[in-house]
């Protein structure tokens, strides 16, 4: 039986009406997966991952163990290589999820006596990691960079030659869908010397040249100390990368414990990133390409906010993630389900997920959605909250 002070909790997340359960597979107009352009479903790419394995002999359907056992195949050295000249780092490591990467990062890379500065905003497996970290972390106002200059002025009276500061945060907000001014972001950390990390989950396959991020987009890279990558969101496959110097890959490989005691990824998930990379570069000389309409969706989203005058609900972004902001859990979930009766899959965000009166609904954008649907979700919006 489960102890009383377990149940309790679940039974305070009924009383509040944010009991999370796992959701049934359906065949609604998807405003929710990450899937940004299609490419999970892509038998092109299924296809040739499949090939890919037969060609380099490695029908396998597991790796056997850690990469530091038996589970580094040759796919791996391939698939690294391959990263890291697409998306200009000296070097990658790829982890079997997001959250092991940022959980392995900031567990292992911070030191006692340093100094972590992280946007309120960054992600649950960026605080999971932090957390588990023996430096000092600090968090400052979301995108405010007045106040991590602030904080920043006010730790460096106190620091140690030896101790260093961390500052982190994400290129695309995955609850709000903006963005942070990186090129200023970058010259504050170089000032006050300081080792910048960035979260390019969301921004990866969507923004710069063939996708490869925002950071790259601006030309930072040599100002960005690691960047977190993910596979599973606009690549539509699974795992994750950080990517910066051949030491930080040395130290990772040596110290974090989830690289270190976890299962590699099996050959056919790596044969499945690189395949989903190689579409991303063929894509980007076509007019038709999955990029392109789901650019063409963000600005037609974008615009049909505004004609139906919703544009002060929802969040400033010009990424794939659009946010029509609400208080309250009862309303956001009762209109989620609205809409679900009328065909279209759009998530309601809750509580402790994102700060409490800032519930909201989610709309992930696609290369796939059609103009007639995105009009129709939205003129349904309102007559639901208007």
């Amino acid at each position: 039986m489960l102890p009383k002070k377990l149940q309790n909790k679940l039974q305070s997340r009924i009383q509040d009406n944010a009991f999370r359960q796992l959701g049934k597979p359906n065949s609604l107009v998807d405003f929710s997966s990450n899937d940004y352009l299609g490419f999970s479903r892509s038998k092109a790419i299924f296809e040739k991952a499949h090939h890919s394995t037969i060609d380099h002999n490695l029908i396998q359907n597991g790796a056997t163990g850690s990469r530091l056992l038996s589970g580094n195949h040759s796919l791996y050295t391939q698939v690294e290589q391959h990263i890291s000249t697409f998306h200009n780092a000296e070097s990658t490591l790829i982890f079997n999820s997001g959250y092991d990467a940022n959980l392995g990062f900031f567990s292992c890379v911070p030191q006692r006596n340093d100094t972590i500065l992280y946007d309120e905003f960054c992600h649950a497996s960026i605080r999971d990691g932090i957390k588990m970290s023996n430096a000092k972390a600090y968090k400052f106002k979301h995108n405010d960079l007045g106040d991590l200059t602030h904080q920043l002025s006010l730790r460096a009276a106190s620091k140690n030659e030896l101790d260093d500061i961390y500052i982190i945060t994400e290129s695309v907000f995955s609850m709000d869908g903006d963005s942070p001014d990186l090129k200023t972001l970058t010259a504050i950390c170089k000032k006050h010397k300081g080792n910048l990390i960035i979260d390019e989950a969301h921004a990866i396959g969507i923004f710069g040249r063939n996708g490869d991020g925002l950071v790259s987009e601006l030309h930072l890279e040599d100002s960005v100390f690691a960047r977190i990558i993910t596979f599973g969101k606009a690549l539509g496959c699974h795992g994750a990368a950080i990517l910066g110097s051949t030491d930080l890959r040395d130290y990772l490989i040596n110290f974090s414990r989830p690289f270190i005691y976890t299962t590699a990824l099996p050959p056919h998930s790596l044969a499945t990133i690189k395949v989903a990379y190689n579409k991303l570069v063929i894509q980007s000389d076509s007019e038709e390409s999955q990029l392109n309409n789901l650019q063409q969706n963000i600005q037609f989203f974008k615009s049909e906010i505004k004609r139906l005058q919703l544009q002060q609900l929802f969040s400033d972004s010009d990424s794939a993630i659009q946010c029509y902001i609400l208080s309250g859990t009862n309303l956001v979930k009762h209109i989620s389900e609205a809409l679900k009766k009328e065909g279209f899959d759009v998530k309601p965000i809750l509580s402790p997920t994102v700060p409490k009166g800032k519930e909201r609904l989610r709309f992930c954008l696609h290369s796939y959605n059609t103009p007639q649907e995105i009009t129709k979700v939205l003129e349904l919006l309102t007559t639901f909250t208007v």
